[in-house]
């Protein structure tokens, strides 16, 4: 079996000084990995901050024989993002590899939801994953090398109550790193989501204690190492993990229902042949899509 090694390679994990993000920054610095560990220390609302847990964690690792740094700022703004990178490139040169997990929590009901608990979400999640992802891209074009992993949820894809702000914003990560992906690809960036069951500080309340002893941070692990190292060659993909089921994630389409000239009454008619999946086609891009376009048509003639 091949060896997954970082040897040479910086990364940077966000949110790294509990959870998730620790135990990906702990196995990436087991495995050669200089890691840049970003934290604010702050509360699971986002309240506060404190240097502590950033600083532990680097210790950790630094105690078990591999190089670290730590980084206070918050991803929620431009300056913070940029200052996250720049402090992989004064300290190891380079970034080459960014896993975008920072987090904060606002839960509430879709009806009590107040507009700053949306914005904050908003600003930590997926203005945060623009924010590091960025700079980071700009660095890995001009080596010609990059992985990004880029932390959405099952909130976002598949909906969960009194998640609005959290779904909406994990959903966004979605359509962001698509676009990466495109972006990034002729200049050997790949760029993947990761969608973690797993119980953390944010998320042990929802699973409850049964199903936490399942579903650790170290079930998740594997797979986001894997798609932060050179040995990943897949992009554009989402990734389900957790308990010790590992699954890819599609967003699919089908051929479809055509009529040119449909009117909501087609529509009623015709609803099942629409909803229709059972022969799904998966696009990598919106170009992808328009050859289905021809291909209704011509089913339909």
């Amino acid at each position: 079996m091949s060896q997954v090694s970082f040897e040479n390679r910086t990364v940077i994990v966000t949110g790294a000084g509990n959870g998730l993000g620790k135990a990906y920054a702990l196995d990436l610095g087991s495995r050669g990995a200089k890691v840049v560990v970003n934290d604010l220390g702050g509360a699971v609302d986002g309240s506060g901050s404190g240097s502590t847990p950033a600083d532990e964690v680097v210790n950790e690792i630094i105690a078990n024989g591999g190089e670290a740094v730590a980084n206070y700022d918050s991803v929620a703004t431009k300056e913070g993002g940029e200052s996250i990178v720049q402090t992989a490139i004064d300290s190891f040169g380079t970034v080459d590899a960014v896993i975008n997990n920072a987090g904060i929590l606002r839960d509430k009901s879709f009806a009590k939801m107040e507009e700053e608990d949306l914005n904050a979400i908003i600003d930590v999640h997926l203005k945060g994953t623009f924010f590091v992802c960025q700079p980071a891209f700009i660095q890995m074009k001009e080596q010609g090398y990059g992985r990004f992993v880029n932390v959405s949820s099952p909130s976002g894809l598949f909906g969960n109550f009194g998640q609005l702000n959290y779904g909406a914003a994990k959903m966004g990560i979605v359509g962001l790193t698509n676009v990466l992906a495109i972006e990034g690809a002729k200049y050997n960036i790949k760029a993947n989501v990761i969608a973690p069951n797993a119980a953390t500080r944010m998320t042990e309340e929802l699973f409850g204690e049964d199903m936490s002893k399942l579903l650790t941070v170290d079930n998740i692990t594997p797979l986001v190492v894997y798609l932060a190292s050179e040995q990943c060659e897949v992009t554009h993909e989402i990734f389900s993990a957790g308990g010790g089921r590992f699954a890819r994630i599609g967003i699919s389409t089908d051929v479809g229902y055509f009529n040119a000239s449909a009117k909501a009454e087609d529509i009623f008619a015709n609803i099942g042949e629409i909803r229709d999946l059972s022969n799904p086609i998966y696009p990598t891009s919106l170009a992808d899509e328009l050859p289905l376009f021809n291909e209704a048509m011509n089913k339909g003639n």
